[in-house]
């Protein structure tokens, strides 16, 4: 089966989306760094703590994760202060 949209390896990272995690202070150093970045194709790539194992059995009912999917967290903090970088739809 083909799926509508696969990402792409090949994308390059272009910009940060909003404050890194030091200035926002969800981090001490650069080694554990939650972060949020636009791709040069436009997708999203999201930088977080793997909680897969977590919340596979806690997903909501049609929510799902496919076999090469994981399930990342981030601080709530880090997407608010992306908001000024995300174009309304």
């Amino acid at each position: 089966m083909v799926r509508p949209w696969e990402a792409d390896p090949s994308a390059l990272f272009e910009r940060r989306l909003g404050s890194t995690a030091q200035e926002l202070g969800n981090s001490r150093d650069r080694e554990d760094c939650p972060d949020i970045w636009q791709l040069d194709n436009g997708d999203i790539a999201v930088i977080g703590r793997d909680l897969t194992t977590a919340y596979t059995a806690k997903l909501p009912s049609g929510v799902s994760l496919s076999a090469d999917e994981r399930l990342v967290v981030i601080p709530g903090n880090m997407l608010s202060a992306a908001k000024k970088d995300i174009p309304d739809a």
